[in-house]
């Protein structure tokens, strides 16, 4: 499993604060529209040479932690 603590930046600036790849423009939601599109790894990787098969599975860790802690249910 990758640790996208080490990949995965948030500055205040950037993509208006939105995660990134390595302080790249990339965000996460970049790469996750683009595999929702029918992209597959190696076609980013492709097209985005600055980017790692390690950096799109970072993305896809930190969405799936993220989307783990955001939902609570009010009762």
């Amino acid at each position: 499993m990758v640790d996208y603590k080490q990949i995965i930046t948030i500055e205040p600036g950037k993509r208006g604060g939105k995660p990134c790849i390595r302080g790249m423009r990339i965000t996460v939601s970049d790469i996750l529209g683009w595999m929702a599109s029918g992209m597959t790894v190696q076609d980013i990787l492709a097209d985005f040479d600055e980017l790692t098969e390690e950096d799109i599975y970072a993305a896809l860790s930190f969405a799936a932690d993220r989307e783990n802690k955001v939902y609570k249910i009010a009762i």
